[in-house]
């Protein structure tokens, strides 16, 4: 006999709904399927195995309080705001697969009369004028006897801010981590103007229940009741701390070069989880003592503006002749590097 739960989260913090997803996957009982809605609020979600710097505007994002969240599936880089609905489906069922939640979501999309087709392995498309458009990606995985599918729907997303967020900053990296493949996307508002998440939740529900032939009602999922659980608040922790979001990314080298009217430098940077593993500096400055001295400063710390300005900060304390010079440096690595 099937166990079927519907949960909706009333959070948009991202790092809170990841959290309360996997939380929720690695406790499922047997022989239980979910479907769980959620949303976030400006934020750049990336794969398990994706570069930060290299997937998305990580200077943009900084100055315009837009959050960073990694999940712990694969897949590329989305950008969230509140015209995007999330659904998760988790299941202990033995018959499960994403063929199951793939079905449901479009007799969902088709309740409220949106028409809606799988494209390649993971994608919901629409058929438009100007072609196909992308309107849901997702992923899928598996392990014990527990299977997950998760992914988005565009209902109104501010696609300016899609692009304009998950738009690289020019930077010269290297990296074997995934890259995500850019597609041409499209919000479901094209074919409804008026569709909002309430009405998608509700046809991804009725789908949901019709599928498995019963009813339940849904639970609301709040942060102040999950943090009071020592497991959960462990993997809050965990998903909220920048040293799985941006330190857990594959290992990268950042060369970074320009030229000051006192002379050129160009500074070459491993990268290892997320930390400063070697740097080199190259100058033809006149007196390059100090920079060769910041190379071997730089090696240990984190690779973003704010170690890298306490860093410098410190470097520069022991060269004040040079202090017009080495500030120059510095706010230039700052820029660069954030």
């Amino acid at each position: 006999m099937c166990s079927l739960r519907l949960l909706l989260s009333d959070s948009y913090d991202p790092w809170f709904n990841l959290s309360l997803e996997e939380y929720i996957f690695q406790n499922i009982p047997k022989k239980q399927s979910i479907l769980f809605l959620w949303r976030n609020q400006n934020t750049v979600v990336i794969g398990r195995s994706q570069n930060a710097w290299k997937e998305c505007n990580t200077r943009r994002m900084e100055r315009d309080g837009i959050k960073l969240a990694r999940r712990n599936s694969g897949g590329g880089a989305v950008f969230h705001d509140l015209g995007n609905t999330c659904f998760t489906f988790i299941s202990t069922q033995e018959h499960y697969d994403k063929s199951v939640s793939f079905n449901i979501v479009l007799n969902g999309l088709n309740y409220i009369g949106i028409k809606a087709i799988i494209s390649g392995r993971n994608d919901i498309v629409i058929r438009t004028e100007n072609g196909e458009r992308k309107i849901s990606g997702s992923a899928y995985r598996e392990t014990f006897g527990r299977k997950f599918h998760h992914g988005t729907l565009l209902l109104h997303v501010d696609i300016d801010k899609l692009t304009y967020y998950l738009n690289p900053d020019f930077k010269k990296l290297k990296t074997k981590g995934i890259t995500s493949i850019r597609s041409r996307v499209a919000n479901l508002n094209e074919l409804k103007p008026s569709i909002n998440h309430q009405e998608v939740c509700l046809g991804l529900t009725e789908a949901f229940f019709q599928h498995y032939g019963m009813k339940v009602k849904p639970e609301i999922l709040s942060i102040d009741n999950f943090c009071k659980i020592p497991d959960f608040f462990k993997q809050f922790n965990k998903q909220s701390d920048w040293n799985w979001n941006f330190g857990s990314a594959p290992t990268f080298t950042h060369q970074l070069d320009t030229r000051f009217d006192w002379g050129s430098v160009t500074l070459h940077c491993d990268i290892k989880h997320g930390i400063i593993h070697r740097s080199h500096i190259f100058t033809d400055s006149l007196d390059p003592d100090p920079l060769e001295i910041l190379a071997t400063k730089l090696v240990g710390i984190p690779y973003n503006d704010k170690s890298i300005l306490c860093c410098c900060t410190e470097w520069m304390q022991s060269w004040p002749q040079y202090k017009k010079e080495l500030s120059e440096v510095s706010n230039w690595l700052i820029k660069t590097i954030s």
